[in-house]
């Protein structure tokens, strides 16, 4: 399917240039922040972009937060501050360096994005339904061996370029606008060295969401669980009845949790247990899960779970043979989100003003909006218009791109009015 390239919009063109810059992420380094160096390119980028639009007290600091301030349309000057947030690293799960967007404008059928090892990557329409309704319409896709980095330089774009928009039309109505491009959401971050009382916000959103018209005030609660394997190393000639080996505990320890609760046999409201990473030895070995659920209650028993068959592997080996390290992430937002319905009503009806058919989405995984609202700062999240991401079948409609800024055009007009 071939490639062509139409006049760049605004918002196509900063997005095009932003999944260029390399930013992934790394979890190995996940106590630095930035995790990676080469997040603070595009921090740099965008601080210098935004004091060219006007921005006021724009910073960018050495963990690669950028933050700035949008002066309120005349009028809306003494409404609360509104905070619009993304973050600018991209995912782990796929090659992110050397991201080679291209327009494939598309007709039908498979979607080719591009080739990797000299067979085509594309996307089904078995794969992806949706893929009925963007016949006829340009879409951003990778070369087939890298992620594109939707995830989330299309909700960055979105909002520089509605930033743009405004700058440029101060007849537009909006409150004053709180910006902030944060470092290392991918690896449970949580913006969390955003200071609150320095962002003066009073509400947010993060852009950071998928398909148009989803809205999402529910999360995943979510942990990180570390277990670690210890064997009894001997020699295998003469092993029996003596050697345990570590990797053999792990693979005791995955088969005594429920096979069916992986995200490979999960939807909707069901969380799950997702094995991560392995390594080690016979001696010692480590194996790395996340954990989610969106009914605390439900999270607390998986949490007990995973107690519950180390003790029992520990029983039958040897005290200390298993032992299991929970970190909690973050917590499902919508348990902070009392009396504040008008979030999602002004994003109902923002959406709706662009042609739009708003529905509340669960969010299968998490948003720097999920730690940031358990901090006191409601931050329900919006879509952004991608599709696949965290893979080399990651790809956006062009009309997404814009439909978003013009969705959030409306929505902020909607906060320069009190809300009740």
């Amino acid at each position: 399917m071939p490639s062509y390239s139409p006049k760049p919009s605004d918002v196509l063109e900063r997005f095009v240039r932003y999944v260029r810059v390399d930013t992934q992420s790394d979890p190995h380094h996940e106590d630095q922040t930035p995790s990676t160096a080469c997040q603070l390119d595009l921090a740099r980028m965008l601080a210098d972009e935004l004091e060219g639009l006007g921005c006021e007290g724009v910073s960018c600091t050495e963990h690669a937060y950028v933050t700035a301030t949008l002066p309120a349309s005349e009028g809306a000057q003494d409404l609360p501050a509104l905070g619009l947030i993304a973050h600018i690293d991209t995912a782990i799960d796929a090659p992110a360096s050397g991201v080679a967007p291209h327009i494939v404008h598309y007709e039908g059928g498979d979607l080719v994005h591009g080739e990797r090892d000299g067979r085509a990557v594309v996307t089904t329409p078995e794969q992806l339904p949706d893929l009925a309704s963007l016949v006829g319409q340009d879409l951003v896709c990778t070369d087939g061996t890298t992620l594109l980095g939707a995830d989330d330089k299309a909700g960055v774009a979105e909002i520089m370029a509605l930033v743009a928009r405004l700058a440029a039309h101060p007849e537009l109505s909006h409150p004053t606008l709180k910006l902030a491009f944060v470092p290392d959401e991918e690896i449970g971050h949580g913006a969390a060295l955003l200071d609150l009382d320095d962002f003066g916000a009073t509400w947010a959103y993060t852009v950071d969401g998928e398909t148009l018209g989803e809205f999402n005030w529910e999360c995943f609660s979510a942990a990180q669980a570390t277990v670690t394997a210890h064997g009894v190393e001997v020699h295998p000639g003469s092993a029996k009845n003596v050697l345990v080996n570590a990797i053999t505990l792990l693979r005791e320890f995955d088969e005594l949790l429920p096979a069916a609760e992986r995200p490979e046999h999960t939807e909707g409201y069901e969380g799950f247990f997702h094995p991560i990473e392995v390594s080690g030895s016979a001696g010692v070995a480590t194996l790395t899960y996340i954990v989610r659920d969106f009914d605390s209650a439900k999270f607390e028993a998986r949490r007990q779970l995973l107690a519950d068959c180390a003790a029992f592997l520990n029983a039958r080996y040897g005290e200390g043979a298993i032992e299991v390290e929970v970190r909690e992430q973050y917590r499902n937002m919508v348990e902070h989100m009392d009396g504040m319905d008008f979030l999602r009503d002004n994003a109902y009806a923002a959406m709706r003003a662009v042609g739009l058919d708003p529905v509340t989405v669960p969010v299968r995984g998490g948003t720097d909006g999920s730690q940031l609202t358990l901090r006191g700062l409601p931050c329900p999240n919006l879509p952004t218009g991608g599709y696949n991401c965290h893979g080399v079948r990651e790809f956006i409609p062009v009309r997404s791109l814009e439909l978003t800024v013009d969705m959030l055009e409306q929505l902020v007009a909607r906060f320069a009015v009190a809300q009740r």
